[in-house]
């Protein structure tokens, strides 16, 4: 694939295969590490994805534990993108600096999949908002400014956490082009904002049909149980006949 910062970097074929898979192994492994499984699985002692819509991300953790905890997801979603994007620029940089921003896409590509695809979880993850804005600070301010002011005054104006998070992957690729104008980074670019998008077609869906839920500071209080009887899904969390995974 035409790409002009591989042309301008001139590094031999070998060497540059053997960095990207390193690259994209390290930054799969690394998304893998789910702060909203890891902390309801292994401190909470009760699977994030059993409760709510099921979706392992921010939002869902947020409704359903709400508490300081949250602070901890959100750490350790921006943390592992951050770490991934700085080794595969770690790396780039070793190779040729002309690779470096590239990398950053690389890195950032493969973070994500390993964030929405955990095999360390049963590949049922997140939505990848959080280390998908994350990915994109460290990518470019311009960037960043697109994607994060966008998902900022939409989700403000209307609380859908989701219609800024569509907004995010829609308009990703287009800044991503217009900001270096290289066809690799189009296509990870189309990607990334392809997966987010997909991965919020259910929310799409709902807000149509407004049924779609909207983001409170806090949480929502469970609701009544029968003694004995096992926890299960919040039913306003979950619009009927929607699918496991379909909440931001």
């Amino acid at each position: 694939m035409h790409s002009r910062m591989l042309e301008a970097a001139g590094v031999d074929m070998g060497w540059l295969a053997l960095a990207a898979v390193g690259v994209a192994v390290v930054a799969y492994f690394l998304g893998c590490f789910n702060g909203a499984v890891v902390v309801s699985r292994y401190i909470l002692r009760d699977d994030i994805r059993e409760h709510g819509s099921g979706n392992a991300g921010l939002t869902n953790f947020h409704r359903v534990f709400g508490g300081p905890l949250t602070a901890v997801v959100i750490l350790s979603d921006v943390f592992k993108a951050v770490l991934a994007v700085l080794f595969a620029m770690f790396i780039a940089g070793h190779l040729s600096p002309e690779l470096v921003a590239l990398s950053k896409y690389w890195g950032g590509a493969f973070c994500i999949l390993g964030h929405m695809f955990p095999c360390t979880f049963q590949f049922r993850g997140g939505k990848g908002v959080l280390s998908g804005g994350a990915i994109a600070l460290m990518i470019d301010w311009r960037v960043a400014l697109v994607v994060w002011g966008g998902f900022i005054i939409l989700a403000v104006a209307t609380r859908y956490v989701s219609l800024g998070s569509c907004w995010a992957g829609f308009s990703f690729p287009f800044v991503s082009w217009f900001v270096y104008r290289d066809l690799l980074i189009l296509v990870l670019a189309a990607i990334m904002g392809g997966l987010l998008l997909w991965k919020h077609r259910g929310n799409m869906v709902r807000i149509v049909k407004g049924t779609e839920s909207k983001f409170t500071l806090h949480k929502k209080a469970p609701a009544a149980e029968a003694p004995g009887s096992a926890p299960g899904p919040e039913p306003e969390e979950r619009a009927p006949g929607a699918e496991e995974g379909k909440e931001p």
